[in-house]
């Protein structure tokens, strides 16, 4: 007796084991090894209480052991059936990898409960602003007048500038979105500026040793204590390399990335519950836009992305033997890291406050504005990579007289088809064609299937007419005026050409600083017409023509061999087309998926008619006293029918498994 339950626990576990497996065989997908086991104890539970009730009732008086082994067989195969039944009961209310794993469920808990602490003090910051009326939609008349919007953006920002790094950086980019939000919340939101406190020395010190792997006294001549600058993001230090450059040390803020990350995971769930929930949500696509947010908000922590962008813009400038008077920072790529940017220093004096400056100098304003413009035109129109910040804080005079751009965290890309479509918008503009318009604002943004085209076009013939007539000075609310038309006709700004749109936009606030009254969109179009003389010129037109035919000659070669083929194949009768509509692989496997639920389908309705007209028979070979042989095969049959029925609704609810 001592050895008897070891052994029977034993047995019990390898019963189960079986019953499991065969449970998963039957169904025939795989499942997690918890559920099996689930599915297993059922089994087995079920197994023991079937075989109680057959002992004590069909089978009480028989002594035949062949008639008992089926019924045996019978009962297990009923208990399997239920053990089916479970798993796919179990997949059509909780889906399989739907539960997390116990390990992440420990992580989930803990960023549960540092999300719960940030979302009380998110609660206390919305309550102090007075935002709580407004989360359920109360105060809607307030929001139909100007005044009313722009109380609500003046709350809206006080409360984003509380929130910290990552809701003030969400400000600043909804901000450049005037094709989403008001003119109040723009300029409401415009006024966002990101300030913090400056972090201890000892914790700079540490930050730069880790970092470079070596001391501040070893890497640097002098290191200046005193922060020129700290921001939400990084602090900014001067210093001087033993080599005797003077630099700029730009430390990222320690812990800033738990940080960031908590509320980057709070902004996704709101934008999340926002898209399920709102019909606005779905239209703007504000999951796609917090992902894009995310995106740049964590590139903007990795200061080796500034880094990179910054090499980028330089050598594209270096290259450019036009450029009149634009300088870009030099670059120290043997000391820079993730959390570390060391460049040159540069010694100057913000644009914003150097209206002074360019007076006594006697510097030409205009001619200033048209260098800024028409360097940030050329990274975005020829080199793809562009300053996306260009605010009056990010540009520079220096002492002798050239403008420099600063702080390269927030840098846009475009690729050449884009590039190709916004020199075609602002000709178009230049033109007063409405139609080209059109044609190049579609190549630019994703369409809807309803767009009324017409409309469109007599939209921006009305735009162009306000606000690009001769004699008309155009000013901010031309952008906004063009934003509104994308939001009225529904269309879709990429993140791309948004990032444009929001530079351009940045950049005319930053040239009237530099020249009050400058024309941005006719210096815009002057450019174009120049960009376009440039490529029409001979030398740009042979190139042209010669990427062209190389990339056509491969082609050229085949074309002559193809003609003949299909001719001589014409004149004897021979010419045919092979079509393949299930070349894809999807296609295949979607329609073999289908299939194999038909034919599972057919034959459980199939095995389960002939089961219910076998059991209805009378006669036949008598297997026990109350069972006839055509039961006990309409029995086995009705078991073949529920198990394919199983296969079919399991298949249903996981329709990725075949």
């Amino acid at each position: 007796m001592t050895f008897a339950w070891p052994i029977y626990l034993v047995l019990t576990f390898m019963l189960i084991a079986v019953f499991a497996f065969t449970v998963r065989g039957l169904i025939g997908v795989r499942f997690s090894l918890a559920r099996l086991v689930i599915a297993g104890v059922v089994v087995f539970a079920v197994g023991g209480m079937v075989d109680q009730a057959i002992r004590k009732g069909a089978l009480v008086e028989e002594t035949s052991a062949f008639p008992t082994l089926w019924f045996v067989f019978l009962g297990i195969a009923i208990a399997l059936l239920i053990g089916m039944v479970f798993l796919v009961i179990a997949e059509a209310l909780v889906p399989s990898n739907t539960l997390p794993g116990p390990v992440y469920m420990v992580r989930a808990f803990r960023r549960w409960r540092a999300r719960s602490a940030r979302y009380w003090q998110i609660g206390r910051i919305i309550f102090r602003h007075g935002l709580s009326a407004y989360l359920g939609g109360g105060r809607r008349a307030e929001l139909r007048s100007p005044d009313g919007r722009a109380e609500l953006a003046r709350k809206l920002r006080l409360a984003l500038s509380d929130g910290g790094v990552t809701f003030v950086k969400l400000g600043q980019i909804l901000s450049t979105r005037r094709d989403l939000l008001p003119k109040e919340f723009v300029d409401e939101l415009s006024q966002l500026q990101s300030r913090a406190r400056e972090v201890p020395w000892s914790n700079i010190e540490r930050s730069v040793d880790e970092s470079l792997h070596g001391t501040v006294d070893e890497l640097f001549a002098s290191f200046e204590r005193q922060p020129l600058a700290a921001a939400s993001i990084a602090q900014v230090h001067g210093a001087r390399l033993k080599s005797g450059e003077e630099v700029v040390v730009k430390i990222r803020r320690p812990g800033i990335i738990v940080e960031v990350e908590r509320d980057l995971d709070i902004v996704n769930r709101l934008a999340v519950t926002l898209q399920r929930g709102t019909a606005w949500g779905r239209a703007i696509g504000v999951v796609e836009l917090s992902h894009g947010f995310a995106t740049a908000l964590r590139e903007e922590l990795d200061l080796r992305v500034e880094a990179r962008n910054l090499a980028v813009v330089a050598a594209a400038t270096k290259q450019r033997t036009d450029e009149s008077g634009l300088h870009i920072p030099e670059l120290y790529p043997a000391l820079c890291t993730d959390r570390v940017l060391v460049m040159e220093r540069i010694v100057g004096i913000p644009i914003g406050d150097a209206g002074s400056a360019i007076a006594d100098r006697g510097l030409d304003a205009q001619l200033l504005g048209q260098t800024l413009l028409n360097s940030l035109l050329r990274q975005i129109v020829i080199d793809g990579t562009f300053h996306a910040d260009p605010h009056p804080g990010n540009v520079m005079l220096l002492d002798n007289d050239k403008l420099t751009l600063l702080d390269f965290g927030s840098v846009g890309r475009i690729d050449g088809v884009l590039r190709g479509a916004l020199v075609r918008l602002i000709l178009a503009f230049d033109q007063g064609d409405p139609i080209a318009a059109s044609d190049a604002l579609l190549d630019l943004v994703r369409r809807p299937d309803d767009l009324d085209e017409y409309r469109l076009e007599r939209a921006l013939g009305q735009f162009m007419a306000r606000h690009l007539s001769p004699g008309v000075a155009p000013d901010i609310r031309t952008f906004t005026d063009l934003f509104r038309i994308i939001a009225e006709h529904d269309l879709a700004v990429p993140p791309e050409v948004a990032a444009v749109f929001r530079a351009i936009a940045t950049l005319e606030g930053t040239l009237t600083q530099i020249e009050p009254g400058f024309n941005v969109m006719s210096e815009a179009r002057l450019f174009a017409s120049a960009y376009l003389s440039e490529q029409l010129r001979p030398r740009a037109l042979q190139k042209t023509l010669t990427d062209e035919l190389t990339s056509l000659l491969p082609l050229l070669r085949r074309l002559p061999r193809r003609v003949d083929r299909i001719a001589s194949a014409l004149e004897e009768g021979r010419l045919t087309v092979n079509v393949r509509p299930l070349a894809n692989e999807r296609d295949r496997e979607t329609i073999g998926a289908w299939l194999h639920e038909a034919l599972l389908t057919i034959l459980a309705s199939t095995a389960g008619v002939m089961s219910v007209i076998l059991l209805g028979q009378e006669g036949g070979p008598v297997v026990t006293e109350t069972v006839s042989m055509y039961q006990l095969m309409g029995y086995g049959l009705m078991v073949v029918s529920f198990i394919l029925a199983m296969r079919v609704l399991v298949l249903i609810y996981r329709p990725s498994q075949t």
